[in-house]
């Protein structure tokens, strides 16, 4: 007689996961290509119900330490870098805009909803395209929308926040003085919006209800060489992620610091909220 295999619980459920966020991908990338072609205001809107519904899918649990400050200005996030899951977590609390290198662009199926999604793309082999870049980010926080820059520069095994590269907050400094000189152009003012940087933390705490230790914590963090669709099936399979958002004090933007001032006093404080997040995790199973 033939032997059936019958699938394990955690196959399962990532199937039936996947199938739920092939769903609302079917019927959300429509709706945004149809948004932004348009340029209705469901552009905005849309990702964030996107990213709360894939939360669901992916079984992620975000906890918020904080809040984004959007009402003092035009806010330029800087965050920790673990994993493709941090447009995710972070995308699912309210319409953002973020800054991508540009091989994003040509992922699949990804590719699509960072361009759907608005994203400025940045070709950081080519210094020529700051001032593009610069004038990209001035118009969008013209509009009101909060960007997002992981200046690490790439993803981290999520124990650890890497070096904060200076240039691209150079160029978002640079952009965001634009944006401040048009809209006190436009209100006849004779002082100019406040600008923010504004650091923020992306801590995978726990799995399964269990605190993520050290050598688990590549379950979350995708970095170095790991392919994409195996570690996207992994975290289905899973089912179960806690993550941690901290955001920290915002950083005017004045003439009394310098984007490499900026950059690290970010990376200091993105660096210790997620240490924070990460220990506190571990002393409160204990």
């Amino acid at each position: 007689m033939r032997q059936v295999t019958i699938p394990d619980t955690a196959t399962i459920r990532a199937t039936l996961a996947s199938g739920f966020l092939i769903g609302i991908t079917l019927i959300g990338l429509p709706l945004q290509a149809l948004s932004v072609t348009a340029k209705l205001p469901t552009a905005r809107w849309i990702p964030v119900i996107y990213h709360r519904l894939a939360c669901f899918g992916f079984g992620v649990r975000v906890r918020t330490k904080g809040r984004l400050a959007i009402d003092k200005g035009s806010v330029l996030i800087t965050a920790n870098h673990v994993s493709w899951l941090d447009i995710v977590v972070l995308g699912q609390s309210r319409p953002l805009s973020f800054i991508a290198k540009s091989e994003v662009a040509n992922w699949p199926i990804f590719g699509w909803f960072a361009k759907l999604q608005r994203s400025i793309f940045v070709n950081r082999t080519r210094r020529s395209e700051t001032g593009k870049v610069a004038k990209a980010i001035a118009e969008r926080l013209a509009q009101g929308d909060a960007m997002v820059l992981f200046p690490e520069g790439t993803s981290s095994d999520g124990n650890r926040v890497l070096p904060f590269r200076s240039a691209l907050i150079g160029a978002a400094s640079a952009a965001m003085s634009t944006a401040s000189e048009a809209n006190q152009n436009e209100t006849s003012t004779t002082s100019a919006p406040s600008v923010w940087i504004q650091p923020v933390s992306i801590a995978y705490t726990a799995v399964q209800g269990l605190p993520m230790g050290r050598q688990h914590r590549p379950l979350a963090a995708w970095y170095g060489d790991m392919e994409l669709m195996p570690h996207l099936w992994a975290i289905l399979k899973e089912g179960a992620l806690d993550v941690t958002i901290s955001y920290g004090e915002p950083i005017p933007m004045d003439d009394s610091v310098n984007r490499k001032q900026i950059a690290q006093m970010a990376e200091n404080e993105v660096r210790a909220m997620t240490r924070a997040a990460l220990f506190e995790r571990r002393i409160a199973k204990q």
